[in-house]
């Protein structure tokens, strides 16, 4: 059984790796019903009925996590499981309906990461498998893809400043953390994201969530005195954050029309 879509799109539209699993499981109805619960909860999965029918993919296909059944006919669940661990990094979660302390010895000896008695909730089996696949390396092709399914980052350069707008981040030249309040990273962004604009105090307190009142005026001017001290070489006569006196302020960008 195959329910093969690696990619998956996410609530805001944006394109999500799914980790990939594989069931090596000889009883039809669980099998079917551990691998559909599994592709639901947003994984890819992959369902075989023995160790020969997954050695006969495993040359092309990789996967995240392996469920092995223990005892199946033919090969077993604890030599497949050690055959995978010699091919690939892989998390694997050995299942057996004995649940003898022996096997579970052996099972853990031998590099597994958690063990399921059967017959189990399937709740559980998701919460493991989850917590597994949080804690194994993954190989660098899985990485890549990873990193290619991403959106980009939103960053902007300023002068010798870098900002990570998704990280909530700015960096100097030397790749040092500049230290910012939260209220002054929130109207470096909307600065930022405005280039070039001139911006009155109303709109600024608007886009950062300041209260409407009197004194928002004043909180806005004291946060962009603060956050001229960190970013300009001479706050008295900053180069970046300029006042137009009387009307707001404009974030002098070059090169940039907004973001």
């Amino acid at each position: 059984m195959f329910i093969p879509n690696l990619l998956s799109a996410g609530s805001g539209g944006e394109t999500k790796l799914r980790a990939r699993i594989v069931i090596v499981e000889d009883e039809p109805d669980l099998r079917d019903a551990v691998a559909e619960y599994l592709g639901a909860n947003g994984f890819d999965v992959t369902a075989v009925e023995s160790a020969a029918a997954l050695r006969s993919i495993i040359e092309t296909e990789q996967f995240q996590l392996a469920i092995l059944d223990i005892a199946m006919p033919g090969e077993d669940g604890l030599s497949l499981g050690r055959w995978l661990r010699a091919k690939m990094p892989i998390g694997i979660i050995y299942a057996t309906a004995a649940g003898t302390a022996l096997d579970r010895i052996v099972g853990l000896e031998i590099g597994a990461d958690d063990y399921m008695v059967k017959p189990y909730e399937l709740r559980e089996l998701l919460a493991r498998v989850r917590s597994v696949i949080r804690r194994v390396p993954q190989p660098e092709s899985y990485r890549q893809s990873l990193l290619a399914a991403q959106p980009p980052r939103r960053t902007i350069a300023f002068g010798p400043f870098q900002a990570d707008l998704d990280g909530r981040l700015v960096t100097g030249s030397s790749g040092a953390i500049i230290d910012l309040a939260k209220s002054e990273f929130d109207m470096l962004e909307v600065f930022l994201t405005r280039p070039n604009r001139l911006l009155s105090r109303t709109t600024i307190s608007e886009a950062i969530g300041f209260a409407e009142d009197p004194e928002s005026s004043r909180a806005v001017d004291i946060r962009i005195m603060r956050l001229r001290k960190k970013i300009e070489d001479d706050p008295a006569n900053p180069k970046f954050l300029r006042t137009v006196r009387g009307e707001g302020y404009i974030f002098s960008l070059p090169g940039s029309e907004g973001y």
